[in-house]
């Protein structure tokens, strides 16, 4: 069996290495990351695996603090005419008192390189280059082992790529990987992998197959969340509620349901979480227009639609779904369709004290509440958005996920997917129903056409 490829992290205190090892390892527990200066004190490691086989280690270390001055002391330890390689003259420097006391930091990072394949040298892309990072290099490249600098933090503003890569390429390091721990490239670890197999031939293979298991992973999740939100949304097209005519029941029913559909769309957005191994704090708060910063609080409010550019109908259904976000169907015919017949004109559930009192005086018997299109389509644009967004984020982020108004407009304005107006006739297919039958063939069958259209 091929023996796992051994990296090492390595850098200057505080650039981002236990970082970048979250978003590689998509494990945000991973380590500790803080502002503060020398948070890693120890070498900490993580294996990768493809289908039980280990294929790459990943090693940890402690930042780099005081290079100038072991590189003084390294160079103060040289004899007269001896002419020690790199690893020589390190290896005198572990043996010695202050590789245990002064310079304990460094040692173990230089420790770790030696016994590694490479090292990912890690650069805060938003530094300066400054003399301390050169002795850095000059220090590690004493270890002969190759280094491939990460220039971190490049999708911030204000960062020094340029400079950077002059720097490196005068110290004689041209091949370099640009990345970014909190807003990782799609393409980012496929760079890194192909960039370290130009340093390391032998382990093309192991780099390669680890990249292709990246991406089918990355395809798996997009499908599966895919298919979480098809769920969602057969669910909510298919809900329907029976209620007496009176006001009163109708009022309570709606609210009823509101809060079921929000409690709905809450698991939707948990399950996307967990998906990508991500919290709930990871999206408590967004730039959608929701009110308290949660999801699904304001999900029938009408600013939210307004916002997000979903067109309503006119007439009453234009009421209903702004104001409640729920059509009743009275006599097997929804309000939208009995004012566009010229039953009712405008309004929302207020207006039947004016409108409503002649029509449903005649009309007796249950009626039936459904979700507004509308809804289904605030519903499928925010899941959307936020599967897009946790499929481009790094697990070293700490900021909520921030998700901005769709410019797409087939889920604003567009003709809604024939599947879910089919579910329309099918309370058996939502899971908010009594009586569910959510392993029908029928629907499993829907859910797939549904979640094939809703790939970002």
């Amino acid at each position: 069996m091929t023996k796992p490829l051994k990296l090492a992290v390595v850098g200057h205190t505080n650039v981002g290495k236990t970082s970048l090892l979250r978003t590689l390892l998509r494990d945000r527990d991973f380590g500790e990351v803080s502002h503060r200066p020398s948070t890693t004190r120890h070498v900490e490691g993580a294996r990768l695996s493809v289908e039980g086989q280990p294929l790459l280690e990943l090693y940890d270390t402690p930042g780099l603090e005081d290079a100038i001055a072991l590189l003084d002391h390294l160079e103060r330890l040289d004899r007269p005419g001896e002419r020690l390689d790199g690893p020589a003259r390190l290896a005198r420097f572990l043996d010695g008192s202050e590789a245990r006391q002064r310079f304990e930091q460094e040692a173990k990072v230089l420790r770790q390189l030696l016994v590694s394949d490479a090292g990912l040298y890690v650069i805060d892309a938003r530094e300066p280059v400054l003399a301390k990072y050169r002795d850095e290099l000059a220090v590690l490249a004493m270890c002969g082992r190759p280094l491939l600098p990460v220039l971190n933090f490049v999708a911030s503003e204000g960062h020094r790529e340029a400079d950077w890569r002059e720097a490196l390429a005068r110290l004689g390091l041209h091949a370099l990987v640009r990345f970014d721990s909190v807003a990782p490239p799609l393409d980012g670890e496929q760079r890194l992998y192909d960039s370290l197999a130009l340093l390391l031939e032998r382990a093309r293979p192991q780099l390669q197959r680890l990249a292709e298991d990246h991406q089918a992973q990355r395809r798996l999740r997009l499908d599966t969340g895919s298919r979480l939100i098809a769920e969602l949304l057969l669910d909510v097209a298919a809900c329907r509620r029976s209620v007496p005519a009176q006001e009163a029941a109708l009022q309570a029913a709606t609210g009823t349901l509101r809060q079921q559909v929000r409690e709905r769309e809450q698991r939707c957005v948990e399950a996307l979480l967990r998906l990508y191994a991500f919290s709930q704090e990871d999206a408590a708060a967004s730039d959608l227009p929701l009110l308290n910063g949660r999801w699904g609080d304001d999900l029938f409010n009408p600013e939210t639609l307004k916002q997000l550019g979903i067109r309503l109908g006119g007439g009453m259904a234009a009421g209903a779904a702004a104001g409640a976000g729920v059509d009743l169907l009275v006599g097997g015919v929804t309000l939208g369709a009995a004012a566009a017949l010229g039953a009712i004109a405008g309004g929302a559930w207020q207006t039947f004290g004016h409108y409503g009192e002649r029509l449903l005086g005649k009309l007796k018997g249950q009626r039936e509440l459904t979700v507004d299109d509308a809804i289904l389509r605030l519903l499928a644009l925010r899941q959307r958005q936020l599967l897009a967004a946790l499929d481009a984020r790094g697990h070293a982020a700490f900021e909520a996920v921030r998700i901005d108004t769709p410019e797409e407009k087939q889920w604003r304005e567009g003709k809604l997917p024939p599947v879910l107006a089919k579910a329309r006739a099918h309370p058996e297919w939502s899971s908010l129903n009594a009586g569910a039958d959510l392993e029908q063939a029928e629907r499993q069958g829907q859910v797939a056409v549904l979640a094939t259209g809703l790939m970002p």
